[in-house]
């Protein structure tokens, strides 16, 4: 079959666009045809991907996406395709990745009465609307059970419209065995020394991550404790505000950033601790990707994928509404006794042994094949 993915960009380090690879690969491999169209793509391609670039045309994101999506349609009329399977929301999809939260109950949640009145509001709601109203036949692939709860309570989407599919990590970078056999190697190889705390934070856009949540807790450490500290922070960001925050805080010393970075799975391996303290996050790959390394975590109850976290006893989970002190004691706590540390990543080690952290891509094709062969016999009638 002829499958064709839409993306506004894709990225090497993304957590949708590292799910996006992984559900198209796993399409290719059952011999599939991949299409993917997208504004931009950053990084190697694929090999036997038709990547077409969609230009951008407009002054605003939002009006560059409605073109987006009328120039797919164009072309899908020209040259069609089985099944259409979108990773941003848009009209004309077959199937829609939720990789990110519900806009409207979002806006609901953050925004006054005049925001709704913007074009951009709008817009982005009229795009959610296409995906999720009643009448909509388009299906939908959560991450997360609140998700489906925000979208069935904003637009009264059918509950059999959705699959909730598992996690879904490479289960050939992301090894426990690294974290048992080949610690202090990586660490030695990183230039971490043994005495090192060294913590991790792990993905783009460092507003809604919480980089500064974790420089602030990590400054409110005792000297004792601060003073054995290496933070790596890693995403596709500028790190230029966070580096002058860093400094007001007196840790710049202490602070590192990178755009990106091939080796996450040995960093987790060396890692002592990663750092989630989110203010938005659908789902959160990145922490099923510590859960699988073993590797304890503090996060925020707004990660779509904290509840693995509790279930596992992985970390801590901080509470809604969010709390600075809270944060600064969890870390503290954490930093101050090694054997709950250690007592976290066994935690980790059983649930993995246990559940399913891999299956997302297997599981999404098997929906992709049976929506594409639905239509075809739809079509054939």
């Amino acid at each position: 079959m002829k499958i064709a993915f839409c993306l506004h960009k894709y990225f090497p380090y993304g957590g949708q666009q590292r799910d996006f690879r992984r559900i198209a690969l796993a399409c290719q491999q059952r011999g599939h045809q991949v299409i993917v169209y997208t504004f931009e793509w950053q990084g190697e391609k694929c090999p036997g991907f038709e990547v077409i670039i969609v230009p951008k045309r407009g002054m605003s994101n939002h009006t560059r996406n409605q073109h987006f999506s009328r120039w797919i349609a164009a072309n899908r009329a020209n040259s069609p395709d089985d099944v259409l399977v979108g990773f941003n929301k848009m009209p004309g999809l077959d199937l829609y990745f939720a990789a990110d939260v519900c806009y409207a109950a979002k806006t609901a949640r953050e925004k006054g009465f005049l925001y709704t009145l913007t074009p951009r509001y709008r817009s982005y709601l009229r795009a959610e609307k296409a995906v999720f109203s009643a009448e909509a036949s388009t299906e939908i692939l959560v991450l997360t059970p609140q998700q489906k709860t925000d979208f069935i309570q904003f637009y009264q989407t059918p509950n059999e419209r959705f699959h909730l599919l598992p996690p879904g990590i490479d289960r050939q970078l992301f090894l426990p065995h690294q974290r048992r056999h080949n610690r202090k190697e990586i660490r030695q190889a990183l230039g971490i020394a043994d005495s090192t705390l060294f913590l991790l934070q792990v993905g783009s856009d460092f507003r809604r991550k919480g980089v500064q949540r974790s420089l602030e807790a990590i400054a409110a450490l005792p000297p004792e404790r601060k003073d054995r500290v290496k933070f790596w922070v890693v995403g596709a960001d500028s790190p230029v505000t966070y580096q002058k925050s860093a400094q007001k805080l007196g840790i710049a010393s202490y602070v590192d950033f990178y755009q990106g970075r091939d080796d996450i799975p040995q960093l987790m391996a060396a890692a002592d601790l990663l750092l989630h303290p989110a203010y938005q996050e659908a789902a959160g790959i990145v922490l099923i990707e510590a859960l699988a390394s073993e590797l304890p975590v503090i996060c925020t109850e707004v990660c779509g994928n904290a509840p693995y976290l509790e279930a596992a006893g992985n970390g801590v989970v901080i509470g809604e509404p969010f709390s600075q002190d809270t944060l600064n004691q969890a870390l503290d706590a954490a930093l101050r006794d090694p054997e709950q540390l250690l007592s976290w990543s066994q935690g980790a080690r059983r649930y993995c042994d246990e559940h399913d952290v891999y299956g997302l891509p297997e599981q999404a094709a098997d929906i992709i094949e049976k929506r594409a062969k639905d239509a075809a016999t739809r079509t054939a009638f």
